[in-house]
């Protein structure tokens, strides 16, 4: 795995920010980078902390990632993440994360970073916070609801 920053895009650090648990991402990796686009997204709604810090773009945004049609914070959080040789992304939307997995970078999302959270000991249970993101309007299929709870030791 890289030794590289940790990049996100918008949706994690908001869903984050809607249930009260942004600092978990600290708690992970101490400084996550952004670039522009998911800063004017992430901004309107969330006071961005100090160890997020935004990075400009040094390469125009590739073909590849271009033609797929993402959101333009999706687009450049891929396109810095290939850029910085990011030891994670952190994505939710599906079709980016494909992307970006079929692009080699390695993916984990909000309910990752709840798991991984959670067996860092950052967070006691994981159940109550996928309640508060589905309250939040955050989709989760009763499948990978379960799933996640099961690989948290909190599940049947």
């Amino acid at each position: 795995m890289s030794s590289g920053p940790v990049v996100a895009n918008s949706s994690p650090l908001i869903a984050l920010g809607q249930i009260g648990h942004l600092q978990l991402l600290d708690g992970l990796f101490s400084t996550v980078v952004i670039p522009p686009a998911v800063a004017a997204e992430a901004r309107p709604g969330l006071s961005l902390p100090p160890w997020v810090a935004e990075r400009a773009l040094a390469q125009p945004i590739g073909p590849q990632i271009l033609r797929a049609s993402l959101g333009r914070g999706e687009s450049e959080a891929i396109s810095l993440a290939i850029e910085a040789d990011a030891r994670w992304v952190i994505l939710d939307d599906r079709p980016a994360r494909r992307l970006a997995q079929a692009l080699g970078l390695p993916v984990i999302g909000t309910l990752g970073i709840l798991l991984a959270s959670k067996r860092k000991g950052l967070l006691p249970a994981v159940q109550p916070c996928l309640e508060s993101l589905t309250d939040h309007g955050f989709r989760i299929s009763p499948d990978l609801y379960d799933h996640i709870l099961a690989d948290a030791g909190e599940g049947p």
